[in-house]
């Protein structure tokens, strides 16, 4: 089961890489933002509770189609690539085994406990 979830994982990066290529930026931004969202990272600097909250922000997609549609509807190419970066890295970090986080500890994930895959 955990192959197959991989397998779908990456066909989403690869949807990713596909929604980027529709957007009128230059390559070298996609990998250059890819690894942004882990900027959500830094709320374990405060506690695990508040560290699971900034983290799933930057890597819960349902957040991340929301901002690609809005920027296509209305906001335009900036909040769309937001949206595919998101998106992207999300799927990127499932692969890895790296899932939404549960508020007592980074290690436990909605995919399991890192380190155990």
């Amino acid at each position: 089961m955990k192959t197959i979830l991989k397998i779908e994982e990456l066909a989403q990066f690869i949807f990713g890489i596909f929604l980027f290529s529709q957007l009128d930026f230059s390559w070298w931004v996609f990998p250059a933002l890819l690894l942004v969202p882990d900027i959500g990272m830094l709320g374990y600097t405060i506690n695990p509770r508040m560290g699971a909250v900034t983290y799933n922000l930057f890597h819960h997609k349902a957040i991340a189609i929301l901002l690609i549609v809005v920027g296509i509807l209305y906001f335009g190419e900036i909040c769309t690539l937001i949206g595919v970066i998101l998106f992207s890295h999300s799927a990127m970090d499932r692969i890895f085994g790296y899932g939404l986080k549960y508020p007592d500890s980074f290690k436990n994930t909605h995919l399991g406990s890192i380190g155990n895959n």
